[in-house]
């Protein structure tokens, strides 16, 4: 059957019985019946490409690495053609030069002829459709947005630019595509909202790569939406961040939040960002909990503790004081503490600790078998110095081998070491880091665990690299005696070649080919993290909340100072008095080292009015200068307070109302989730959004709860400040209604 508009012919509500004209909807139903017969002709013919790719036999080295990387270019095309229908569609353009309307699509579509079908939102060429204005048309007669819904068109929107006398051929509405989209229900994954992506949020989304951009913007701004499509977009359009280059990491404030947002990058025509969470970055990031006492977890979050961590690293590369006289059954050699010295020196500063060991041990072999001279054969000096046991446990005591968590826990649990590591720290603060089990670890250690196993590496990775030394060493050396057996035995000489496998193995090319001999498969691989970088460009979300100390996690996996920054200073738990440009300089990203540029988003597209005015007065209470976003739309709910008692009845009535949507309960731990509604603390929902908020309310107000269990009057300020972010942050989650529970 020929693709059309289906859900337009069916019964569609009144308001969108004019859209049924055939002057409106021809020509597109002409154009997606072109898209529809050339997704079918590419799927078949990738399939059919890739099915011979994995019948070829998978050969050994280079071979196999060029089949490998055939099948995944052809595996991903197919997966992003076979993830859309029409669908991949997002609306055209008209120029007002009278030239033939333009498609616009999550991905680039061109038939067999050469005909551009649709082209890639994130082109040069596509950027009309989501800048243009009626103050600006960017060469634009009109635009049309399609809403989809399960592969078929449900609506459409035009917008005609002045100077057009395109009304008979448009079909005009008093609400616009993006208008309508937002109300909406929700569910358990971010909508898709390219089609309705505004021009401020598009500005924001092709900007340069270079340095630092700050999306700052309060609730339902659409910070993460533009964060999430300027991934797409810098992937496409800037080639310094390619995969080969280093790629893109995406770290998101919670694995529920990745969870919410992880199909809108593959919908966009990505599949290749890593996406993350702090933890993650870390090995013992799934263990650990959340640090029970503030004053530790303040302490944890400076970079001063985590520069104690390149100190302790230091404290096992110095070199010995003493020499040694080392004896073997060729000749006895003098090792002196210049010697050491000279030895340790030759450390490559860039490469981590027990990397680093294998250069200090061949520098140390060298200086030993130089003082031998000629009294023995360099080879038989080599052989007697490297087996030398006493030589060998010297060096291992000199020069050891560390486990970075190891590392970290002696500072945990030795005084003397911390306060050697660490001489800025008082007394007290030492006595309060110290703990019974070092290696419980909570989140605060993450940023320094993180800074151990990069200074230090893998304890595991020198024992693999030995191994593979040792085993392409046996296979180099196997290679060679049969190609001797052959050239010896006469079985290979050039009378009997007629191949020319003599002079391919003997020439001057010979080398190279005899190293493709090698089944370098066979060999041991090295397990690389693969979230340790460094990447090309780091875009990081709820940004607010990053400790020093965190910052430093992300600085060292990305040199080249090329981030994303989103957040809202007003949603900081912990306070935000700086500027984003006094905090970033703290942190070691300033415009001396790369440009830095404030983008900000100050309406609010998410929440309805009736929810911001009862949410305004609680940020506004203890942040007075806070940026509030102005909404702007209305829901028609008021924003009203229950009984606890009566949260199961309104929830059950909503459910029977709402056939789609989700709803939250925030802050009642009581509450068990169940279909479409979910049970968080207003820290879990930080970045979500839901149809339906029920709040618990506190049973005292923040500022009396915080003044009775501070210490001080600053600690009291602290809490009272978390308490109103917190509440602010949960009212704001609601895209319809927001229902306070009472105690």
């Amino acid at each position: 059957m020929r693709p059309h508009l289906r859900a337009l012919r069916l019964r569609p509500p009144d308001r969108l019985a004019a859209k049924r004209d055939p002057r409106l909807i021809a020509a597109d139903e002409s154009h997606f019946a072109a898209i529809a017969a050339e997704l079918a002709r590419q799927r078949a013919d990738l399939e059919s490409r890739l099915a011979t790719t994995l019948r070829l036999p998978g050969g050994s080295g280079q071979e196999a690495l060029d089949r490998d990387q055939e099948v995944h270019r052809l595996t991903a095309r197919l997966r992003q053609l076979s993830r859309f229908g029409l669908d991949l569609c997002l609306g055209r353009i008209v120029p007002a030069d009278g030239s033939a309307p333009v498609y616009i699509g999550r991905l680039g579509l061109t038939d067999r002829d050469g005909e551009r079908l649709l082209i890639d939102w994130r082109s040069p060429a596509a950027e009309p459709f989501f800048g243009a204005t009626h103050a600006a048309p960017l060469g634009l007669a009109s635009k049309r947005r399609y809403r989809w819904a399960h592969g078929r068109v449900s609506d459409y929107w035009d917008e005609v630019y002045r100077g057009s006398d395109l009304e008979q051929t448009a079909a005009l509405d008093d609400q616009s595509a993006f208008i309508a989209s937002l109300g909406g229900e929700r569910s358990g994954r971010m909508r898709d909202v390219l089609g309705t992506i505004q021009a401020d949020q598009d500005a924001i989304i092709r900007a340069d790569s270079r340095g630092a951009l700050v999306v700052d913007g309060g609730p339902g701004t659409g910070k993460t939406v533009v964060a999430l499509h300027r991934t797409a977009y810098l992937l496409y359009a800037d080639p310094r961040l390619s995969r080969s280059h280093g790629g893109v990491l995406f770290v998101g404030p919670s694995a529920r939040y990745l969870d919410y947002v992880s199909d809108v990058l593959p919908s966009l025509g990505e599949d290749g960002v890593h996406i993350a969470t702090l933890a993650d970055l870390v090995l013992q990031g799934d263990v650990a909990v959340r640090e029970g006492d503030p004053a530790v977890a303040a302490l944890k979050a400076s970079a001063a503790l985590v520069d104690a961590v390149e100190a302790a690293v230091r404290h096992y590369e110095r070199p010995p004081r003493d020499g040694m006289l080392v004896r073997t059954d060729w000749v006895d050699v003098e090792l002196e503490p210049d010697d050491w010295a000279d030895a340790f020196a030759a450390a490559d500063r860039g490469t981590p600790h027990n990397e680093q060991r294998d250069q200090v041990w061949e520098e140390l072999l060298t200086i030993l078998i130089d003082k031998v001279g000629e009294e023995v054969p360099p080879h038989i000096a080599q052989r007697a110095i490297t087996t030398n046991e006493e030589l060998r446990e010297a060096f291992a005591r000199a020069w050891p081998l560390l486990d970075p968590a190891g590392v970290v826990a002696d500072l945990l649990s030795v005084p003397a070491y911390l306060r050697a590591c660490a001489p800025g720290l008082r007394p007290d603060d030492v006595a309060r880091l110290q703990r019974a089990d070092p290696r419980a670890w909570t989140t605060s250690d993450l940023p320094l665990l993180d800074a151990a196993r990069l200074r230090i590496g893998d304890p595991d990775e020198a024992k693999r690299r030995r191994e593979r030394e040792t085993l392409l060493a046996r296979e180099t050396e196997q290679r060679e005696t049969v190609l001797d057996d052959l050239l010896s035995s006469g079985m290979l000489d050039s009378d009997t070649d007629s191949e020319g496998l003599l002079s391919m193995l003997t020439g001057e090319y010979g080398a190279d080919l005899r190293e493709k001999l090698i089944d370098t498969g066979a060999l041991p691989a090295s397990d690389p993290d693969a979230l340790a970088g460094p990447f090309a460009h780091i875009l990081v979300d709820e940004a607010q909340e990053l400790t020093d100390a965190e910052w430093a996690m992300l600085l060292r996996r990305c040199p080249s100072r090329s981030f994303t920054i989103v957040g809202d200073r007003a949603q900081a738990r912990h306070g935000f008095a700086e500027s984003w440009e006094q905090r970033l300089a703290r942190v070691g990203i300033s415009s001396a080292t790369a440009p830095v540029e404030l983008a900000s988003l100050t309406i609010n597209y998410r929440t309805p009015e009736e929810v911001m005015a009862a949410a305004e007065p609680v940020i506004h209470a203890v942040l007075p200068d806070a940026n509030v976003p102005s909404s702007v739309r209305a829901s028609g709910i008021p924003v009203t307070t229950i009984p606890m008692s009566e949260r199961d009845a309104l929830l059950d009535a909503w459910l029977d109302e709402h056939a789609e949507g989700v709803a939250v309960v925030i802050g009642d731990a009581s509450f068990a989730p169940r279909a479409r509604v979910a049970s968080l603390t207003s820290e879990l929902a930080k970045g979500l959004e839901f149809d339906l908020v029920l709040l618990a309310e506190p049973d005292e107000q923040p500022d009396s709860r915080a003044a009775a269990a501070a210490d001080d009057a600053s600690r009291a300020d602290a809490a009272r400040v978390e308490a109103a972010v917190d509440r602010y942050v949960a009212m704001t989650r609601a895209t319809q209604q927001l229902v306070l529970l009472a105690p």
